[in-house]
């Protein structure tokens, strides 16, 4: 596996390269990350990551300086992975003078997660534009689980025109349904142990959805209080429209049920995407 942190030479190194698929990180790798770069092998000929941890994304309160970097051991996956090309830039490298140009998405980023993470979406939009730009893939690869920044990213990418096809991987999960995440290290035993509620809370939701239920705002409430007896500190939990996140509209039967709750220290993110029924109850 090639590295480069320098901008000059990741483009040299893909100049004649066919079929390049980019699958953008911040390190500290897991398993979903690795089954993100299986898909890629299968969608190309060349398969280039990157690790970069973003400041832009970062907001008041959030700890740019403690996100864990690990990068030996994230070569060391990446290449076991069969990744060919990692550009791990400097922030100097990615950011030589400072940004002054962003690419801002519309009222979305200020929803669901964006309420919570003021000027998060616009860091990462302005980012993977960025990253586009220098790689120019034909096909990039986003995990399902941050399902917010995959509709951002793929609008961003259908509404600028860019020749980029966007892939969605799906959630990998533990056996016992928890999404994979960087985020799981810091959940005490106990707390491990009642994570997969989440999971289970919002699968009720989809059954019930799928079931012909449109009470959404009740469905809502009714998981946040389930969570909050359970020690949770729910920020939300929301039934929206894969395409947008809007709240579903009359009809619109192609949903996704969201949340981002917190178990003690850590903020946890899942969802699941609802085929739901044509009929109302």
């Amino acid at each position: 596996m090639q590295i480069h942190s320098a901008i000059p030479d990741l483009r040299a190194a893909l100049n004649n390269r066919r079929g390049i698929v980019f699958v953008p990180t911040m390190g500290n790798l897991h398993a979903g990350h690795i089954a993100l770069m299986a898909q890629a092998r299968a969608r190309g000929d060349t398969v280039v990551a990157s690790i970069f941890v973003n400041r832009l994304q970062f907001g008041l309160g959030e700890d740019f300086d403690k996100y864990p970097r690990t990068f030996a051991e994230d070569c060391e996956k990446l290449s076991a992975a069969g990744v060919d090309l990692l550009f791990a830039p400097a922030e100097n490298d990615l950011y030589p003078e400072t940004q002054q140009y962003y690419v801002d998405p519309p009222e979305i980023q200020s929803q669901l997660e964006g309420a919570f993470r003021p000027g998060h979406f616009r860091g990462v939009a302005t980012v993977v534009l960025k990253l586009f730009n220098i790689v120019r893939p034909e096909v990039a690869l986003f995990g399902k689980k941050d399902y917010q920044q995959l509709m951002v990213l793929r609008n961003m990418t259908r509404q600028l025109a860019l020749p980029i096809e966007i892939v969605g991987g799906e959630t990998v999960r533990a056996d016992d349904g928890l999404a994979l995440s960087s985020r799981n290290g810091y959940l005490t035993p106990a707390e491990r142990a009642e994570a997969p509620r989440l999971h289970r809370v919002l699968r009720g939701i989809s059954d019930a959805v799928r079931n012909g239920r449109r009470d959404f705002a009740k469905l809502e409430s009714e998981a946040v209080a389930e969570l909050g007896r359970n020690g949770w500190k729910t920020d939300y939990v929301a039934v929206r429209q894969q395409v947008d996140l809007r709240v579903p509209q009359p009809g619109n039967t192609v949903l996704v049920v969201l949340a981002a709750s917190r178990l003690g220290k850590p903020r946890l993110l899942d969802n699941i995407e609802i085929q739901a029924v044509q009929h109302e109850r």
